[in-house]
This record gives structure tokens, C-alpha cells and sequence, in this order.
């Protein structure tokens, strides 16, 4: 089973480029989902984040997004500290998820794949991309926040353009290419490795 990634930057469309791909029966594992899923369930790591941003990481057992935001959105330093507690527990789950499927390959979802060097532990890479007006607009509508706040996040990341050298297709989500069509090109091309 070849482990696919899938990646872009915010507001680039992965999540719904990778949901293509679930229509033609490939398991989707999305990391972002998980690592807020894991943040709040897991025990250890729940510990791990309220040693590093205190008690307000959390309210009423529930995982505090805004609190969160605000404190790694604005040092990177944070950030990576951050990054660096719950990237293992994703990929403890990634593997343990894996190895209940059956299907020629997976797709492993998430923002920043190849920044952390996870792009490593995957077969093939697929980078998703979109103008950056584009991208503002989405996440401005889909998370209510100030294209400041936006800009914030997207300056975290690196361009499509750096990523563009990791990546073994690429996908444009640009509201003007035909997704479906790039998507069963990708999924042929895939299929075919196996």
C-alpha cells in the first residue's frame, strides 16, 4: 500500500481536493482533524500542551483554538515547541490507522507536511495550490478572521512555489482548472505504481 501525501497551504482546497479522492474509495486520513482530536484525547499530550501554555490551552476539558492561536500564531519558537508534541502522536495515529486499511493506497492530509520533513515517511507527494487572493478570501469566509490573521498563518508556511520541488504532482485549485480531471489523472498515474 503506497502512503500518499497531501499537502498545501491554507486555504489552497486540500481538504476538499482530498475529499475527490474519497469518492473514488481512497481512505482519506486527515492530520489537522486528528491533531485537534488527539490535543484534546489523548492524556499525555493533553499534559504536555498545559506544561507549555498553561491551564487557558484548555476550557472545560475542550480544547481552547482561539487561546491557542493566538499564543503560536505570534512566536515561532512556540510553534515549533508545539509542533514538536503533537507531530509524534499524529504519526503514532497515522500508522495505527493505516494498518486497518485495505486499499491500494492512502492519502495523509495535512498543512504542513513537508515543512516538518513529514513528506519523509510518504511514497508519493501531492501539493495543492491556489493564487493567494484565493486563498485569503477562503479562510477569511470558512474561519471568520481579518485577512491580517490570514496573512499571519500563510507567512508560517512556505510558498507553493518552494513547496513545488517535494511535490510529485500537483494539483491547481484555482477555481478556473478542472479539479476532477487532475484528480483521476493523479489517481491513475497512482494506481498504476501499484
Amino acid at each position: 500500500m503506497l502512503k500518499v501525501g497531501i499537502t498545501g497551504g491554507i486555504g489552497s482546497g486540500k481538504t476538499t481536493i482530498a475529499e475527490v479522492f474519497m469518492q473514488l474509495d481512497i481512505p482519506v486520513y486527515p492530520s489537522d482533524v486528528r491533531a485537534k482530536e488527539l490535543m484534546s484525547e489523548d492524556f499525555k499530550l493533553r499534559q504536555a500542551i498545559i506544561a507549555l501554555l498553561g491551564n487557558e490551552a484548555y476550557v472545560s476539558e475542550n480544547l481552547n483554538r482561539a487561546f491557542i492561536a493566538s499564543k503560536v500564531f505570534s512566536d515561532q519558537t512556540l510553534l515549533q515547541m508545539l509542533n514538536e508534541l503533537v507531530h509524534p502522536a499524529v504519526k503514532k495515529d497515522f500508522d495505527l490507522w493505516c494498518s486497518h486499511q485495505n486499499a491500494a493506497y492512502v492519502l495523509k492530509e495535512a498543512a504542513i507536511l513537508i515543512e516538518t520533513g513529514g513528506y519523509k515517511a510518504m511514497d508519493r507527494m501531492i501539493l495543492v495550490t491556489a493564487p493567494s487572493e484565493l486563498k485569503i478570501q477562503r479562510v477569511q469566509n470558512r474561519d471568520a478572521v481579518t485577512r491580517d490573521e490570514v496573512l499571519a498563518r500563510m507567512n508560517r508556511q512556505w510558498s507553493d512555489e518552494r513547496k513545488e520541488e517535494f511535490a510529485d504532482f500537483v494539483i491547481h485549485n484555482d477555481n478556473h482548472t478542472m479539479v476532477l480531471e487532475q484528480v483521476l489523472n493523479v489517481h491513475k498515474k497512482l494506481m498504476r505504481e501499484i
